[in-house]
């Protein structure tokens, strides 16, 4: 099997067997999850200091939720990331994500020392991939039916992981004609966002089939509404769902695991790395 490399800033890491955990560090008032625990900046520093302790790979820091909810301006925005980048990169040799589909924002996190992109729109700022490239940073293409914070309770789609397969090798090319380098193209599926709760596990359990792009593939699952409607549960008990999701998605290709639970992910991943080294040990 040829090894399958991503790129964070100077650093080109192999995630052939072992996935990176990327831990979520939200700076918002109103996550799905969190619910604001980490909006303060001391909150904010709190959440780090213990997803590196536990020992995610990547820091994703975003400032505006998925979902619907108040207005952000680009000023707000900004408020809460650049800050939180700076203070994440005087603290920590770890790379850092910047959560955001405003090229404005990506482009003060880049200079603020974030190196990876990650925009759910799928660049539908016609800017995101020249400030990107320009920076020297890494992308995430990521599927939406429609738009970021936009309703999308009934998404019709012929074949889910067809369609979305085929728009993710078009957002990837994209990238890449932009100047961002191959091996900083990441792609994911946009698990939850205009799929059904079905449709997102069709998803999931189609990874195999979305890693075959050439480009790196990330999980996005945990304690999504997808997890609490196929089995019932509220947004406080999916940890054992989304820790499945996670052996599953690294089993189907996924290597980026953007997660709440990181020491409980670095554990499932360690022991599926331990496993794929094997198998490729035995290949050899």
């Amino acid at each position: 099997m040829p090894a399958q490399l991503v790129a964070l800033g100077a650093r080109t890491i192999d995630v052939t067997s072992r996935a990176l955990v990327m831990a979520i560090c939200n700076r918002t008032p109103d996550s799905f999850f969190d619910q604001g625990s980490y909006f303060s900046f001391d909150g904010f520093l709190a959440r780090v200091d213990a997803a590196v302790s536990e020992g995610a790979d990547l820091l994703d820091v975003g400032g505006v939720k998925a979902g619907p909810g108040p207005e952000v301006s680009l000023g707000e925005e900004l408020e809460r990331v650049v800050p939180a980048v700076a203070a994440i990169r005087e603290r920590f040799d770890v790379p850092v994500s910047v959560d955001t589909w405003r090229a404005d924002v990506a482009s003060a996190a880049f200079e603020a020392g974030a190196v990876l992109g990650n925009d759910i729109s799928g660049f539908a700022d016609p800017r995101y991939l020249e400030v990107a490239a320009a920076a020297g940073a890494s992308v995430v293409a990521t599927h939406i039916r429609l738009a970021p914070r936009v309703p999308d309770p009934e998404p019709v789609y012929g074949d889910v992981v067809v369609e979305v397969r085929d728009r993710l090798a078009v957002l990837a090319r994209s990238a890449v004609d932009a100047g961002v380098s191959p091996a900083g193209v990441i792609v994911d599926a946009g698990l939850d966002l205009g799929k059904t709760p079905e449709q997102s596990l069709e998803l999931l359990r189609a990874s195999q089939r979305l890693a075959v792009l050439g480009h790196p593939l990330l999980l996005s699952a945990s304690n999504k509404r997808f997890l609490g409607d196929v089995l019932g549960l509220d947004v406080d008990s999916r940890r054992e769902a989304s820790l499945a999701a996670v052996a599953l998605g690294i089993a189907g290709g996924c290597r980026l695991l953007r997660v709440h639970d990181v020491a409980g992910t670095v554990r499932v991943r360690d022991v599926l790395a331990a496993i794929l080294e094997e198998q490729g040990d035995d290949a050899c």
